[in-house]
């Protein structure tokens, strides 16, 4: 049912069923659907994203500071995470880099999600471990285009660490 309702969206620029395409290769044989751990201490933009992600076909899982979500991504080994840099207690930069230090979470990749705009701000994002640099404002299809092009290149990182 899902596909016939994607065909009738089918064009080569439209962004679903390209999504779709991602999403379905990502599963490979298991079926298992993409995980994404969104870290915001904003209720409404967890909500928001949140929602959006899981209407596309994503298992969404949220966390509201940074020890809560070092604490998830070592439990659950998100496929990737959205993480704001300026959340409470361990900022977003620190938990990337404790990612990135951790074996079983390093390979997680770190969209980094935030207002910070300063001069220096990306750079040191991609120092901490961060893929990818979005700002807010950001719409979710452009989250969405940057998970895609993530996935395109790690599909489902840590299965090995999963089974």
């Amino acid at each position: 049912m899902a596909d016939r309702r994607l065909a009738r969206l089918s064009g080569a620029g439209n962004i679903y069923c390209n999504i779709y395409r991602v999403v379905n290769r990502s599963r490979g044989s298991t079926g298992r659907r993409p995980s994404i751990l969104i870290v915001d201490d904003v209720e409404d933009n967890r909500r928001v994203y949140a929602t959006f992600l899981r209407a596309r076909a994503f298992d969404v899982t949220v966390a509201a500071d940074g020890r809560q979500a070092l604490a998830k991504a070592r439990a659950l080994l998100p496929d990737l995470v959205v993480m704001d840099l300026a959340i409470p207690g361990i900022d977003g930069w620190e938990v990337t880099r404790r990612l990135k230090r951790d074996r079983r979470t390093r390979r997680i990749p770190v969209i980094a999600l935030t207002g910070y705009v300063l001069a220096g701000a990306r750079e040191e994002a991609r120092q901490a471990g961060c893929s990818v640099f979005l700002t807010k404002p950001c719409l979710p299809d452009d989250l969405i285009r940057a998970i895609q092009q993530i996935l395109k290149r790690t599909v489902t990182p840590n299965a090995e660490e999963r089974n």
